[in-house]
């Protein structure tokens, strides 16, 4: 662990580094949500070390999807939409940077749509989001608050679109499906002209979206993150902590 005086050290390493960017992308993970209540994945506590009636992992597939949808809609209502969840200073901090000119993009693994809510515009979601439900079948839109009074009235949990009655499924990527190509294209294009990533609140072990790292060309990689990973030998400024605390300590000029 870093004592307080290595912390204050740091902070103020990454206030310099943020004062001399021009065009700072942040690559988040779901540390970036856990100050608000919604839990990660692969922490002690996080969704893959609970018991379920099948793993989690499994139950986050389309095959699942497909298969086991009662199955599916049960775990996902009750553990992956968090409406009363709202953004925490770290939203708040990069909607502010992006505000101000310093920030040009947020890159973000996370489905819960905290950092719109925050006021952040230029956000690419990279799995998707609990609030864009579509039909099967015939495609009609539908979003998280009906997904939610659907599970609680249909028999088998299952939501139905209005028009069609075909079955409605969430805009996140499941195992076994391709991450948005449009999605992938921008975030590429934001990091590989960034000047400064700073990547927050993941471990960065889900592929493929970790691997756009690798088209960073800038000049300063930061990294915070509560546990290590691949890329902290590669970093300019790593800081073992939780993303809301340190950025609540950043100043926006």
């Amino acid at each position: 662990m870093y004592t307080m005086e290595s912390i204050d050290k740091k902070i103020q390493i990454l206030q310099d580094i943020i004062n001399n960017s021009n065009s700072i992308v942040f690559f988040g993970g779901a540390g970036v949500s856990t100050e608000s209540g919604i839990p990660d994945f692969r922490s002690t506590s996080g969704l893959y070390n609970q018991e379920w009636k099948y793993p989690p992992e499994q139950i986050v597939s389309r095959t699942f999807f497909n298969h086991k949808c009662s199955e599916f809609y049960k775990f996902y209502c009750q553990k992956m939409i968090a409406l009363d969840a709202k953004p925490n200073p770290a939203h708040f901090k990069l909607a502010e940077l992006e505000q101000k000119g310093k920030l040009s993009a947020i890159i973000t693994q996370n489905i819960d749509g905290l950092h719109q809510a925050a006021g952040s515009k230029n956000v690419f979601e990279l799995h998707g989001s609990v609030h864009r439900n579509f039909c099967l079948n015939c495609n009609s839109f539908y979003d998280a608050s009906f997904i939610l009074e659907q599970h609680k009235i249909d028999s088998e949990g299952i939501p139905h679109c209005t028009k069609c009655n075909h079955i409605v499924k969430p805009d996140v990527v499941l195992y076994e499906e391709s991450l948005d190509n449009n999605t992938i294209d921008n975030s590429i294009k934001a990091i590989s002209k960034a000047d400064t990533l700073i990547i927050g609140g993941t471990s960065l072990v889900v592929y493929p979206a970790s691997g756009l790292v690798r088209y960073f060309k800038g000049k300063n990689l930061v990294i915070i993150n509560m546990s290590p990973t691949d890329y902290d030998k590669n970093s300019t400024l790593l800081i073992q902590g939780k993303i809301g605390e340190v950025l609540s300590r950043i100043s926006v000029v």
